[in-house]
């Protein structure tokens, strides 16, 4: 395996993308949400259409509103369907994911055809290119030093996560816990609820054109999931979910780049791998975790026959 700067750049990238999902994904997970990163991440797709056809521009900046106001709209129209159509929440994230997903495929082929936005970006991302795009941050006669543009966007997101859960925690863990206990201590949860749905839209937008809607997913779910297979303590529950996060990331740049040729198989994508990572990390904390299923089959084992 070559190990070049650029393999620095792309793990810089993926760490920091999948730390950024995991804040969000830990509350989504204690509010039995986890889905809803899924509908968001699928949703945004034709707010990223519609921004570039009535700005007829890529700026960064119409892209990233039109792709967070669809991510919004979709948590909106969910709660929407759910009281008011009478369809489970599932149900309601499926209609509404599914279809926007499918008009913002519509709005590309017909409509953005002549621009390099295609399914294929929108679903692996382009995280393998992101070493093409550099931001200098500090340069002088002997010293160089420069990250991806997309690792100054998602680390953006990644830090703007950790204010609004370090500002609003107590309010975030309350609504996520107990709602009804939240409002008659003075909360909106109604209001958290939004903020959550915006930071995860914000989150997936920032992380969109790097490395695509799977890892987003996976990144929002499988980390926080895992971790919460080994601890029930909330700032536990954060830490680890981070680790793992970047473990999954690390980890996974490093297989696609040595079990292809190991294998004698054909070269594949870090942000598949990085996805792939992070199930192989769940299944094994799942196995032999504190609480695998290993370890409750051998706990059944050794206790003592019931008189």
């Amino acid at each position: 395996m070559n190990w070049t700067v650029n393999d620095l750049h792309i793990i810089l990238v993926g760490v920091l993308c999948a730390m950024a999902c995991a804040l969000p994904g830990v509350f989504l997970l204690l509010r039995r949400m986890s889905m809803m990163g899924d509908a968001i991440s699928h949703a945004v797709l034709p707010g990223l259409a519609v921004a570039f056809l009535v700005s007829g521009s890529r700026a960064s900046w119409w892209m990233f509103f039109g792709a967070a106001l669809a991510g919004v709209l979709t948590a909106l129209f969910t709660q929407w369907i759910t009281k008011f159509g009478k369809v489970e929440r599932g149900a309601a994230m499926g209609i509404v994911f599914t279809t926007l997903f499918a008009v913002g495929l519509l709005l590309i082929e017909q409509g953005a055809g002549n621009v390099d936005l295609d399914a294929g970006c929108v679903l692996y991302g382009a995280l393998e290119y992101t070493p093409l795009n550099l931001v200098t941050l500090f340069e002088t006669e002997e010293f160089l030093i420069q990250i991806p543009h997309a690792a100054l966007v998602i680390g953006s997101a990644l830090l703007l996560n950790i204010l609004i859960i370090g500002i609003f925690y107590k309010e975030l863990t309350l609504a996520s816990f107990d709602p009804g206990l939240a409002e008659t201590q003075g909360f909106r949860p109604k209001v958290i609820h939004y903020l959550l749905m915006t930071m995860v839209a914000v989150t997936t937008v920032a992380a969109f054109e790097a490395v695509g809607s799977i890892i987003v997913i996976a990144m929002l779910i499988v980390p926080p999931a895992t971790a919460f297979l080994i601890t029930r303590r909330l700032p536990l529950l954060i830490g680890l979910s981070l680790a793992l996060a970047a473990a999954s990331a690390i980890l996974g740049h490093l297989s696609s780049q040595a079990l292809p040729a190991l294998l004698g198989l054909p070269e594949t994508m870090s942000s598949g791998m990085m996805a792939t990572t992070s199930g192989f990390l769940f299944l094994l904390v799942w196995l032999f975790g504190p609480q695998g299923l290993l370890k409750k089959q051998s706990r059944e084992l050794v206790a003592p026959p019931t008189p």
